[in-house]
């Protein structure tokens, strides 16, 4: 999170509450932030099991996705963003989704779709074209890529390749690696609190070279099927 100071405290709060009863930990990185978002996480930290992070200067939201996964513990992984709008108590229903659909595979993701948008009629229609672009030459059977809202098994993401506004792609990246994607309505919520960190033409601009990075991706690899020949089953 970059200057989220005011969302912290809440945020926090609605985690706690939505996984009360579960065995967790709370991850927060903070991206370079100049306000008091670092203040705010220490006050939290002595409140809820948490763990703060912070990046010397501002490196990005994928940046601050890798720099969580890769400090966490535990084996699964909840995402999601801090300005509030992702609902926590929506973590345990794609958590159990998740669990369910690892019986077929382990590299499970499971990605939140934000039925009802709470935002700007401007971003909604941005984000409903970028969809519909991504989804076509990508086939990341995803339809709300963007959601911040996302479940998945700490070891498969630690094998994604990793560049920088990555965190939008994760799906196309999963099934370039073999696992799959599954989409689970989540709620969505306008923001009440602070102002968000970015614009709409400026993610437009780096998003087209973003996709044609992960195309590129898609393209230059071949996935294995591995036969096991010659060697006997291990007890």
């Amino acid at each position: 999170m970059r200057n989220e100071g005011p969302n912290v405290l809440p945020l926090v709060e609605e985690i706690a509450r939505a996984l009360a009863g579960t065995r967790y930990e709370i991850v927060c990185v903070n991206d370079g932030s100049d306000d008091d978002t670092g203040e705010r996480l220490a006050e939290a930290a002595t409140r809820f099991p948490l763990r703060a992070l912070r990046h010397r200067r501002a490196c990005g939201q994928s940046a601050g996705v890798v720099t969580g996964v890769a400090a966490a513990r535990a084996p699964w992984i909840a995402t999601l963003d801090g300005d509030g709008q992702n609902d926590p108590a929506d973590i345990p229903a794609l958590w159990a989704r998740a669990r369910a659909e690892a019986a077929q595979g382990p590299d499970i993701l499971v990605a939140g779709h934000r039925v009802k948008r709470q935002d700007s009629g401007i971003k909604k229609l941005s984000s409903r074209i970028a969809n519909a672009v991504r989804a076509r030459l990508l086939g990341d059977a995803t339809p709300d890529t963007g959601c911040g809202l996302k479940v998945f098994p700490r070891a498969l993401f630690l094998q994604l390749p990793r560049f920088d506004h990555m965190h939008r792609y994760l799906p196309a990246l999963v099934l370039r690696h073999g696992g799959r994607v599954v989409s689970e309505p989540v709620n969505h919520r306008p923001r009440v609190r602070g102002k968000s960190n970015y614009g709409t033409l400026d993610r437009l601009a780096v998003s087209i070279a973003d996709m044609l990075g992960v195309i590129w991706l898609q393209r230059r690899w071949k996935r294995p099927q591995v036969e096991t020949i010659g060697l006997e089953e291990q007890s």
